[in-house]
């Protein structure tokens, strides 16, 4: 799955589960400051993110995202998870 996918699938995510209006959401969107997401939101986005991830890539490893702070971040953190 490219950058871009894993991108719109968090997009679709955020605007269908988390009632986050879509234009706000950008690669450089802080995910607290912007989008108003707090930690449990940040799991709760990558739990919703498991049905596109790779069953043979493991699970995700959370201290990576201890330095997550945008979208774009975000995205980077998943990519050696996904299909």
């Amino acid at each position: 799955m490219s950058n871009d996918e894993i991108f719109a699938k968090l997009k679709e995510i955020l605007v269908s589960e988390f009632e986050i209006d879509e234009a706000d959401i950008t690669k450089d969107a802080l995910l607290g400051d912007d989008l108003d997401l707090d930690s449990i939101d940040s799991i709760d986005l990558i739990v919703k993110m498991k049905e596109f991830m790779a069953k043979d890539k493991g699970n995700v490893d959370p201290s990576i995202f201890k330095s997550v702070k945008t979208i774009g971040d975000v995205v980077e953190a998943l990519v050696p998870y996904m299909a």
